[in-house]
């Protein structure tokens, strides 16, 4: 299937603005490409390109004062086949884990893992390990958090929604990536792409989605606490130890963000 995704997006600067932006697609998805996915200025602005420690391609730009609209459009290739689904994938020991999976273990910014391990432990540790587990721990993060846009709040923890119980996709992937960490699976965050393509129309307004991936059987899979079952269509844009290392864009100094518009449809 083929799939035509983009977005503008808007940024009033008071001042020349260093900005990071991570808007590309990741790498592993550039094979699928099927035209051209460069960011475009409507302003001349001098672009430098760079790969972060996470392996996604990012961007710096100093933008200019007054508003800058940042844009892309393309069309990629997709299966057209739900997410995987490995009920046999096994969880490893700690001590056979690749040394660089063990950063996706630890506490990070979002995921306040300390103030969790606790519940984990009590609510999991009867759960086999594994898919299973991940299974488990995905399908009470659902179930607990509401979700609703009303509710954003860019400063919420894993904890903080677990003590809410309400949020949007960011704050499933947190809670559920914080949970799996206590009970010793990695767990990354993800953001990209994921369009109503195979399900009814989503009446809010389309948006970036954040989900995240364990590391079981030697391999990163696919979870969605919020949507807790496979879909079809997801473009991931980049991964990193929760919302922090993706952000869309990270501003070093006044930005505010007065235009987002973003698309994600399956083309007949």
């Amino acid at each position: 299937m083929k799939i035509r995704a983009g977005f503008h997006l808007g940024y009033e600067c008071i001042q020349p603005t260093p900005m990071l932006l991570v808007l590309n697609i990741h790498p592993s998805r550039r094979a699928d490409l099927l035209s051209e996915q460069v960011l475009t200025f409507d302003r001349p602005i001098d672009v430098w390109e760079y790969t972060d420690s996470f392996g996604n391609a990012c961007s710096r730009i100093v933008a200019p004062p007054g508003l800058t609209t940042i844009s892309t459009e393309f069309e990629i290739y997709d299966t057209g086949q739900p997410d995987t689904v490995p009920t046999e994938a096994v969880q490893h020991a700690i001590k056979d884990l690749p040394d660089e999976v063990l950063v996706f273990l630890l506490g990070s910014r979002y995921c306040d893992i300390d103030r969790l391990s606790d519940f984990a432990w009590e609510t999991f540790s009867s759960t086999p390990l594994g898919w299973a587990r991940v299974q488990a721990i995905s399908d009470f993060v659902h179930n607990h958090i509401t979700f609703d846009y009303q509710k954003a709040d860019v400063l919420r923890t894993a904890h903080g929604g677990f003590t809410d119980k309400s949020g949007v996709c960011r704050d499933f992937a947190h809670l559920a990536m914080a949970l799996c960490r206590c009970m010793n699976i990695p767990a990354r965050y993800c953001t990209g792409y994921l369009g109503d393509i195979g399900v009814p129309a989503d009446p809010n307004p389309m948006d970036f989605s954040a989900w995240f991936e364990v590391f079981l059987g030697g391999h990163w899979h696919t979870v969605d606490a919020r949507h807790n079952t496979p879909r079809i269509g997801r473009i991931l844009m980049a991964t990193g130890r929760d919302a922090t290392d993706v952000a869309m864009s990270t501003a070093f100094g006044p930005a505010t963000l007065s235009r987002f518009e973003v698309i994600t449809e399956e083309v007949p």
